[in-house]
């Protein structure tokens, strides 16, 4: 069984999704943020491996709720690399 999760409000959004690996459960992590640029994602896999899935998926979410406040309170910035990961934004 694959456990996911979804946290937003509006113009930015954390996912997670739960997979099985070696002594236990890691996840998953996308991130989206709609910015003047366009809309920003990252993807990323938990560091760590745990026990259950549920301690995966909230584990997971915790962080990208971390990482979305940093990057929204403009702690971590765009760097010329990061470019990449800008989207435009499509009304469709």
């Amino acid at each position: 069984m694959t456990l996911s999760g979804k946290v937003g409000d509006g113009h930015w959004s954390v996912s997670v999704v739960t997979h099985p690996t070696a002594g236990g459960f890691n996840c998953s992590i996308q991130l989206s943020h709609t910015t003047p640029e366009g809309v920003f994602t990252h993807e990323f896999t938990h560091s760590s491996v745990l026990p259950s899935e549920r301690e995966a998926v909230l584990a997971g979410l915790r962080e990208g709720m971390v990482w979305m406040q940093l990057k929204m309170s403009k702690t971590l910035s765009l760097q010329a690399a990061d470019q990449a990961q800008l989207k435009p934004h499509s009304t469709q």
